[in-house]
């Protein structure tokens, strides 16, 4: 499947984040600083202090996994899928092996 990602609406606050699907590029070339500028600060200190650990080798697992953890935070937190960018909701669930809570149209 192509690169896509995921627009995410809070139906209580009305905020919009979108999220990459898969690999995520951003993790292996900076770190921890994709998490720190998303807002996700739970996993960007959590790789920042791995990261002084390991010498910044955490990256090379966390680079396959991040963009899944960050999507099952943002429904955590109730936000639900709006749309995806490419190819259809059912297809990016099936990816990533999750049950995505979709927004009901207004």
């Amino acid at each position: 499947m192509a690169y896509t990602q995921i627009v995410f609406e809070n139906p209580q606050t009305g905020t919009v984040k979108e999220a990459p699907v898969g690999f995520s590029w951003t993790v292996l070339f900076f770190n921890f600083f994709p998490p720190l500028l998303r807002g996700d600060l739970k996993w960007g200190i959590i790789l920042l202090v791995l990261a002084v650990f390991t010498g910044g080798l955490s990256c090379l697992v966390f680079m396959f996994i991040y963009n899944k953890l960050y999507i099952k935070g943002l429904i955590g937190e109730g936000y639900k899928a709006k749309s995806v960018e490419v190819g259809s909701m059912d297809e990016v669930s099936d990816q990533l092996a999750l049950d995505l809570p979709v927004l009901e149209a207004a």
